[in-house]
């Protein structure tokens, strides 16, 4: 089985679709890698793996952690770790530092960092020093504070010219895949259009190279909050639920351990 390179992530810009799916365990991780082309460790572990209510607190010790687990069941997909928030913005050698740090405790193929217009030259300054670096525009998760909430962007003239030339930027710093999130279609396609690395649309545009979703999200874990960019191709929860049901009750009525249990 080949393992899948950024550049051949690269290569697929205007081709078959790229796959992406978020992982942050061990056994998740190897029964997405046949499917996958890229599994993004995403600080969306946050949410999904402690319960935060946002990706704030997330720290790079968790990031690398659940980095190093993905990374061992993995054999073909290309693996991408989150710098999480306040790991990379304070300076060109902080997000250096970060990004190596990731690299070389995980094992990993790439970083992602949310990018706004000031955090191109980072992008730029991690290239030059040979890191693979996936840009995110639109909606940062990061920034959910200054940006009033999970709320699309770019719906206005000035905030879409700003989001177009920002990813601009950043494909000509180098990066070799930029994610958009949650902003209008129409502007999701004129930024695949206008740039020449890999667009991963969540909640943008089917015109897009590729497409992520969070995993807990497409398997119905999280019942709480429900992005209208999100399918859910199954409810995991209903069926854990009936699952864990159905052992207390034999539990209780002594169905569990049967004899085949036991010695």
């Amino acid at each position: 089985m080949t393992k899948i390179s950024a550049q051949k992530i690269l290569e697929q810009k205007g081709g078959e679709k790229i796959i992406c799916l978020t992982a942050y365990t061990f056994p998740v991780a190897k029964i997405l890698d046949e499917c996958c082309d890229i599994i993004l460790v995403g600080d969306t572990l946050g949410m999904t793996i402690y319960g935060l209510q946002n990706t704030i607190e997330v720290s790079l010790e968790m990031m690398i952690n659940h980095g190093k687990a993905v990374v061992r069941a993995v054999k073909k997909s290309l693996v991408i770790v989150d710098l999480p928030f306040g790991t990379y913005e304070k300076s060109l050698e902080q997000a250096l530092e970060s990004a190596q740090k990731v690299i070389n405790e995980t094992g990993c193929d790439a970083i992602k960092i949310e990018t706004s217009r000031d955090l191109v030259a980072t992008v730029k300054f991690l290239v030059k020093n040979k890191i693979n670096v996936v840009g995110h525009v639109g909606l940062l998760p990061q920034q959910v504070e200054e940006m009033s909430g999970y709320r699309y962007q770019g719906r206005d003239e000035n905030s879409a010219k700003e989001i177009l030339e920002t990813a601009k930027l950043i494909a000509e710093a180098g990066a070799f895949a930029l994610v958009i999130e949650a902003v209008p279609a129409d502007l999701a396609t004129k930024i695949t259009q206008a740039i020449s690395i890999p667009t991963i649309g969540i909640g943008a545009s089917a015109e897009c190279d590729g497409q992520v979703l969070v995993i807990d999200d497409l398997l119905g874990l999280n019942q709480e909050f429900k992005p209208r960019f999100v399918t859910r191709y199954e409810n995991l929860t209903e069926k854990i639920s009936a699952a864990v049901t159905k052992f207390s009750v034999d539990v209780k009525t002594k169905k569990f351990p049967a004899k085949e249990n036991l010695i």
